[in-house]
């Protein structure tokens, strides 16, 4: 794989290549972010959503030891309450786009994520970590407020209510283990195989049925917020739309001819 060079003008760095996007995450030595790099990734997180050839995007960092830090704290105490909270709401907004898109969005988590940085990683649809990536975790009760950007929320209907509470009105941080055993994350790795794992996952979405893999997730994301009735018949559009496409006639055809599909992504 090319490398990515760093413009430390910018928080960020979006890489494209052979239907994967990568978000390069450089802000400062913590990760540690302000409005700015929000706006980036906003921009980011659209040019993807555009883009009809990515398929799967992963957020990486390339600092040492974090992935992200959360937000800038001196950033937030030096902000009036009402822009700090049209800051959370576009955080939140910027977040709900990776939800809302066709693309499978991944975290890979090779350093500590905690604060934002974790609600940041919830954002996303899948969640990979080192085992020697650090501590993941939601501390701000220890700042005298909550986890605003989706932290109580998200966390809750990923891991359960009782769960999230604990970790929210403890701010404890647990480790990549536990992180797996609860949930928090899909899957952990040998800490210097990590990235390379993460982009195997991210090839096979991309080389096999991609086009299907987008709906199913755009139908459990969705579907999750509607009454179960009108859920199961947002997942029967979704599938009528699959059972006229190129990929759905391929499908059948290969499985009945017993040979590999040849997915184009259509």
């Amino acid at each position: 794989m090319s490398s990515v060079s760093v413009n430390k003008e910018t928080a960020l760095t979006l890489k494209k290549e052979n239907g994967i996007a990568e978000i390069h995450l450089h802000v400062n030595k913590t990760n540690s972010y302000s409005l700015d790099f929000y706006q980036e990734l906003n921009a980011a997180i659209d040019d993807i959503r555009f883009d009809s050839s990515i398929k799967v995007a992963i957020l990486m960092s390339d600092v040492p030891k974090f992935f992200s830090a959360g937000a800038d704290i001196n950033f937030l105490k030096a902000a009036e309450p009402r822009f700090k909270t049209q800051f959370c709401l576009f955080c939140n907004e910027t977040l709900d786009k990776m939800a809302r898109s066709p693309q499978i969005f991944i975290a890979c988590l090779e350093g500590h994520t905690v604060g934002g940085g974790l609600e940041m990683a919830l954002g996303c649809d899948l969640r990979f970590m080192g085992d020697q990536a650090g501590k993941i975790g939601l501390p701000e009760i220890s700042l005298g407020v909550l986890a605003g950007t989706g932290g109580t929320q998200r966390l809750a209907r990923l891991i359960g209510f009782s769960r999230a509470l604990d970790m929210n009105i403890t701010g404890k941080t647990i480790s990549p283990q536990e992180a797996l055993e609860i949930g928090l994350v899909n899957d952990v790795f040998p800490q210097e195989q990590t990235r390379e794992k993460v982009l195997e996952y991210a090839r096979n979405i991309v080389n096999s049925a991609s086009y299907a893999a987008s709906n199913i997730k755009l139908s459990i994301m969705n579907g999750k917020e509607m009454p179960l009735n009108v859920a199961i018949r947002y997942e029967g559009e979704l599938q009528n739309l699959l059972f006229r496409s190129e990929d759905a006639k391929e499908g059948l055809s290969a499985f009945l001819e017993k040979r590999q599909a040849n997915w184009k992504g259509l």
